[in-house]
C-alpha cells in the first residue's frame, strides 16, 4: 500500500511501529476480558495464510481480527474475506485500515451467537471453498472451534492460532498425557496438524503463554461410524471423568455401580480391556463401545 500524499509505502498493520501508531491514534485500551493480543510478526502471519491454502477463488472467514493485521494479509490473498469482531471499539479502526480492500467486509457480533451458515451463504457468492483463518482469544478457543465443527459449516480448513497446550491436546494421539475428550472431538470432525509454534514475544501486549498455529482439515465424513453422535461423545466424556480411574470404573459412574460387572463384560466383548484408561483408546474403540451400549439398550 502507498501513501499518495508522500509517495511512500505504508507499512503493513502487523509491523510493530504501525500497530503502535494505530493504537495511539485511537487511544485504544486492551481488554483482558476479551483476550486481546495483537500479532506483530509478519513471518508468522505468512505461515498462517500459507497453511490456509487460499487463492482468489477461495474465501476466508476471520474471527477476532483486532486491528486487521491478519485481515490485511487475507485480503491480498483470498477472493472474499469476512471478519467478525465482538469489540465495537475496533470497528472504526478496521474500517479505516481495510478501506483499500474492496473484498473485505466487517461484521460486529459474537461469533458464538451469529448464524454463520447464513453469513457464508450471503457473503461468499461465487467464492468457494471457505476456510476459517484466525488468531483466537484463549478464553473462548474451545467453544468457538466446537461450534465451527459441530455446525458442519461448508469449510475446507480451519487455521487458527491458539494456546500451544490446547493445540497439542487437539493433535494428540492415544496413549499420551495430552490425549483426551478434546482430541477425540476435534479428530472426529477433522484432521489436525500443528503448523508452527509461536513465542509470546511477538504480541502486543505479550500473553503469559506461548501459542501455536494449528490447521484442521475438515473431513467429508467422520473416520468411524457411530449410531448416535451425542451418545458417542457422552461415553467419551465419561471415560475421562477421572483420568486415573479405569474405563470400567468411569463408565460405572455413568451407568451405576450395580452395572459394573455387566459393563466390564460388554467392554471385553468389544475387544477392550476394562482395566485400560480412557486415554489409551482410539476413536474406533470408542465407537464400538458406544454402538454396543446402544444395541444393549443403554441410552444416556
Amino acid at each position: 500500500m502507498t501513501d499518495e500524499r508522500r509517495g511512500a509505502a505504508v507499512p503493513e498493520v502487523s509491523s510493530p511501529k504501525r500497530t503502535k501508531d494505530i493504537i495511539a491514534k485511537y487511544g485504544f485500551q486492551f481488554k483482558k476480558s476479551l483476550g486481546q493480543n495483537f500479532l506483530i510478526d509478519g513471518n508468522i502471519l505468512g505461515n498462517i495464510v500459507e497453511a490456509a491454502e487460499l487463492d482468489k477463488s477461495k474465501g476466508a472467514l476471520e474471527i477476532g481480527p483486532g486491528i486487521g493485521a491478519l485481515t490485511e494479509r487475507l485480503a491480498k490473498t483470498a477472493g472474499a474475506v469476512t471478519a467478525v469482531e465482538i469489540d465495537q471499539r475496533l470497528i472504526p479502526i478496521l474500517r479505516e485500515v481495510l478501506a483499500p480492500y474492496d473484498n473485505v467486509s466487517v461484521v460486529h457480533g459474537d461469533v458464538l451467537k451469529l448464524d454463520l451458515k447464513a453469513i457464508i451463504a450471503e457473503r461468499y457468492k461465487g467464492v468457494n471453498p471457505i476456510s476459517v483463518v484466525a488468531n483466537l482469544p484463549y478464553y473462548v478457543t474451545t467453544p468457538i472451534l466446537m461450534k465451527l465443527l459441530e455446525d458442519r459449516l461448508p469449510l475446507e480448513h480451519i487455521v487458527v492460532m491458539i494456546q500451544k497446550e490446547v493445540a497439542e491436546r487437539m493433535a494428540a494421539k492415544p496413549g499420551g498425557k495430552d490425549y483426551g475428550s478434546l482430541s477425540i472431538a476435534v479428530q472426529y470432525y477433522s484432521e489436525p496438524q500443528i503448523v508452527c509454534a509461536v513465542p509470546h514475544t511477538v504480541f502486543i501486549p505479550q500473553p503469559n503463554v506461548d501459542s501455536a498455529v494449528i490447521k484442521l482439515t475438515l473431513r467429508d465424513r467422520p473416520p468411524v461410524d457411530v449410531e448416535d453422535e451425542s451418545h458417542f461423545f457422552r461415553i467419551v466424556q465419561a471415560s475421562f471423568a477421572q483420568r486415573r480411574k479405569t474405563l470400567a470404573n468411569n463408565l460405572s459412574l455413568l451407568f451405576g455401580k450395580e452395572r459394573r460387572e455387566e459393563t466390564a463384560e460388554l467392554l471385553q466383548a468389544c475387544g477392550v480391556d476394562p482395566g485400560r484408561r480412557g486415554e489409551t483408546l482410539s476413536l474406533a474403540e470408542y465407537a464400538r463401545i458406544s454402538n454396543a451400549l446402544l444395541a444393549k439398550g443403554w441410552p444416556i
